[in-house]
Order: structure tokens, then sequence, then C-alpha cells
């Protein structure tokens, strides 16, 4: 079963880092998370799917701490989310108490069915905005 899932992680990162990712990115209105690459240093923009309540954008990461994006926050929290074509500032909190299941019920629904679909390890993450 953990090659299964091993494979499965392999095949559908690669996916989204060659093609689905470098398309997205381009969309004005995708929300984009911009973290701080944990060896470069530089700016790192992955497209996820989320939501905005009130001071809080929540999302949940299909792989967890496999997750680059997941790895770079532990190493550096703060981040910048475009939500609506606007960027803001916050800290990013991996959140492992949290059922990331029910989290998904209450984001969209075309990103929540995907993360449940591909996801073998999900963890929810609650960004609190500065602005």
């Amino acid at each position: 079963m953990l090659r299964g899932q091993d494979l499965r992680f392999r095949v559908v990162t690669a996916f989204q880092r060659r093609v689905a990712n470098p398309v997205t990115r381009r969309l004005p209105f995708q929300t984009l998370l911009e973290t701080t690459g944990r060896t470069s240093g530089l700016p790192r923009r992955t497209p996820v799917g989320g939501r905005r309540v009130g001071q809080a954008f929540w999302l949940v990461s299909e792989y967890g701490d496999k997750s680059q994006y997941v790895r770079n926050i532990r190493v550096d929290p703060k981040v910048r989310v475009r939500i609506g074509g606007r960027w803001h500032h916050g800290t990013a909190h991996p959140m492992p108490e949290d059922d990331p299941r029910a989290r998904l019920k209450s984001l969209p629904r075309f990103n929540s069915g995907a993360v449940r679909a591909f996801g073998t390890n999900l963890l929810t993450i609650r960004i609190d905005l500065d602005d």
C-alpha cells in the first residue's frame, strides 16, 4: 500500500509541477501561495484552493509535510497569498490537530474533491492575514 501511495504521489506531483502549476499560476484570479524557498531563499508560488474566513485563509495540503510549500512554511512561516487578484501578507500555521476532511467540506468543492481524490497525508494550513 505504501508503495502505491508513493507512486501516486510521484505521478501527481510531477504532473502538477510540469503541467498544471505553470498554467494555473498565470491565471489572474487563481489563488496563489507564495513561500520562501528553504534552500534557495527565492519566492516560490504554488496554486492552491482554499477560502478566506475573516482575517484567516484556510487550505488543506494533499501531501502534508511532503509538500514543498509546507516544508518551506516550517522553515519560514511568513507568506503571501493572492486572493481574488490581490496579494495579502500573512503567517502560515500547519494545524495537525484540525480534521482536514471536515475542513475540506467548508472549502471550494472543485479543489476539495481533487485533494480528497489524490491526497494521501492531508494537513490543514491556516494563514493569519496581516491586512
